[in-house]
């Protein structure tokens, strides 16, 4: 059985802004998922989804499913979209050598936050 939560089996803070920059390149390069991100301040973001990847990942800082709603619901987010970038983060996981149970827990963690994401269709 595997030991710590999945922070702290991958290495923290560290990896999890790993995983959000590797995510992020496969994010810009989609024509789906690019444009919501043509006005963004990047390193803001990059900043805030490193905390929001650690706590989904049993890390330390946490967002309310209120705080995610609030911060997406002027994008318009599609489920296409939401559909998107949940392949991407997946193999982005995959990318970085987690065993696959860690993969589809993380995948099931992004997942459960569909409805309050997504807000158009």
């Amino acid at each position: 059985m595997a030991r710590g939560t999945i922070f702290e089996r991958y290495g923290g803070f560290a990896t999890a802004g790993k995983i959000v920059m590797a995510f992020y390149d496969r994010i810009l390069d989609s024509d789906i998922t690019g444009p919501y991100f043509d006005d963004v301040d990047m390193p803001r973001l990059m900043d805030h989804q490193t905390k929001f990847v650690a706590s989904v990942m049993g890390g330390p800082a946490s967002y309310t499913d209120e705080m995610l709603e609030q911060l997406h619901r002027r994008l318009n987010v599609t489920n296409e979209a939401f559909d998107e970038m949940a392949r991407l983060f997946r193999e982005t996981l995959e990318e970085f050598a987690m065993a696959e149970e860690d993969v589809e827990t993380l995948a099931r963690e992004i997942n459960s936050r569909r409805d309050v994401i997504v807000s158009a269709d």
